[in-house]
């Protein structure tokens, strides 16, 4: 890849933790407002495709993200199952929304992951 600006890579190093409090932001409350995991964890996985863009380190393990993916989506599967068929009537409303919580952030660890590898799979495997 081409040279990158010094300028540009500075300002976003600024700009990373803003979009990433914006995305967990997205995440923990889409319980209340539009948004929730998908969302908020396209907007994490942003921040790696704007890092690989402006910076000449790639240290992005695509295997750890794909174990770390495979491994959320284990508990996806494995929380909804034991909240619908074991404690779903005996749940308050507090902890409803706990469970909501729960979930967005899984869904939110997923598709950050999941859409990393996707870019990176595609940057690194396909523009041969």
């Amino acid at each position: 890849m081409g040279k990158h600006s010094e300028l540009f890579a500075q300002t976003m190093g600024l700009v990373y933790p803003i979009i990433i409090l914006y995305g967990l932001y997205i995440i923990y409350n889409g319980h209340l407002t539009p948004g929730g995991g998908f969302q908020g964890g396209a907007i994490l996985a942003g921040v790696f495709t704007i890092q690989y863009l402006t910076t000449d380190t790639k240290n992005v393990s695509l295997d750890i993200l794909n174990r770390i993916e495979k491994t959320i989506y284990l508990l996806l599967l494995l929380t909804g199952i034991l909240i619908v068929f074991y404690m779903n009537q005996e749940l308050t409303l507090i902890q409803k929304s706990y469970y909501l919580l729960l979930m967005n952030t899984l869904i939110g660890v997923k598709v950050s992951c999941g859409l990393t590898v996707i870019f990176y799979r595609f940057v690194l495997f396909e523009s041969r």
